[in-house]
């Protein structure tokens, strides 16, 4: 069967990629999925769900056993040439996300990986656009408004997470001067923003979790502040904005931050998710030194659920541009749901899955 489209995505099946391959998913697309020999499994029981949903054939999609660490991804050379004619569009997501993540994992996921995916994306025959998923968190431990257009600096990294997405993002910039390449940099992305789902709790459900405990007594003591603000974004906005621009010819060649453009500081955090689950806000507020002290002690992981790697993120003192962002999704009548809004769908997910 002749394809309109062949697929590239690497990062299935974790949550993004599989809400993404649902999205694409049509009887004119072909999907080359690169899959971790361990996940093959687990990928196979996702497509034929996917399948089955989007009503697509199941031969639409292909499997292919690889590795992107590996020299070629570790694709037969038979099954690459297959893939070096026939795929139009690429979509990179995998990546090593802990924040605690060791030196040798993230420079051989995140930086070796994307120079892999590159030197596919490069002997691509008809490729009709690049798509590589960063994140904003490339601006390490620069303060003040963070443009689109910004990447090169030495203001230095909170983990070697940040420090290798940063170099990834690099190697695909250099690619914007004779490929089609769109960067996408989300912010923190969190559940589903109607139904709550998620896969993993890190960022912001540490807080949940926190006042889960004790709601009553927990959410009289606000521990955010209100001179940082914490970015979010559902999970179902960054697929939605990833499937829009990959297809539209304005995206190519920029860098799009896929951020709240108005996020609400910790302590409207704390109040918004204390208010939905006791119907109250917070009475007392202690200084964010003392906040930040306390989180960074030897007890505090084990009082509050907060591992010492994530402390920084909510003491973050940027904020990110979404002027070409808002610019482009205006027209596709995609915007940024706020955290408020979505709130109770969050934790309505919590309480039915407390443990995933």
């Amino acid at each position: 069967m002749l394809y309109r489209e062949s697929i590239f995505i690497t990062g299935f099946p974790g949550f993004i990629a599989s809400r993404l391959l649902e999205k694409l998913a049509d009887p004119e697309r072909q999907f080359f999925l690169l899959i971790q020999p361990q996940f093959v499994q687990a990928a196979m029981e996702e497509i034929e769900e996917i399948a089955e949903v989007t009503q697509t054939p199941l031969e639409n999609y292909v499997v292919v056993e690889g590795d992107i660490t590996l020299p070629q991804l570790g694709i037969p050379n038979e099954d690459l040439e297959t893939i070096q004619y026939e795929t139009t569009h690429v979509y990179h997501l995998a990546a090593a996300y802990d924040l605690a993540v060791s030196k040798d994992v993230a420079f051989n996921v995140n930086l070796q990986g994307t120079k892999n995916v590159n030197d596919l994306v490069v002997s691509l025959k008809n490729l009709r656009r690049y798509n590589h998923v960063s994140t904003c968190y490339v601006a390490g431990k620069r303060e003040g408004v963070i443009l689109e257009s910004d990447l090169d600096h030495k203001a230095g990294f909170r983990n070697f997470y940040e420090e290798t997405k940063y170099l990834a993002e690099l190697e695909v910039e250099r690619l914007k001067g004779h490929l089609p390449v769109t960067i996408f940099r989300p912010s923190v992305v969190v559940g589903d923003s109607t139904t709550g789902e998620i896969t993993k709790y890190d960022g912001i459900y540490y807080l949940i979790h926190y006042l889960r405990k004790a709601p009553f007594l927990l959410r009289v003591i606000n521990v955010g502040n209100s001179k940082v603000r914490l970015n979010m974004v559902p999970v179902d906005f960054v697929v939605d904005a990833i499937v829009a621009l990959a297809h539209d010819k304005a995206a190519a060649g920029k860098t799009i931050a896929l951020a709240d453009p108005s996020p609400m500081t910790t302590a409207e955090l704390f109040d918004s998710i204390a208010k939905d689950m006791t119907g109250r806000k917070s009475e007392f507020s202690p200084s964010p030194r003392l906040t930040e002290w306390f989180l960074n002690t030897g007890i505090s992981p084990k009082v509050t659920g907060l591992p010492h790697s994530a402390v920084p993120y909510f003491f973050i003192s940027q904020t990110y541009d979404t002027a070409v962002a808002d610019e482009l999704l205006k027209t596709h009548g995609i915007a940024c749901p706020r955290f408020g809004d979505y709130v109770e769908n969050i934790l309505d997910f919590v309480e039915e899955n407390p443990e995933i």
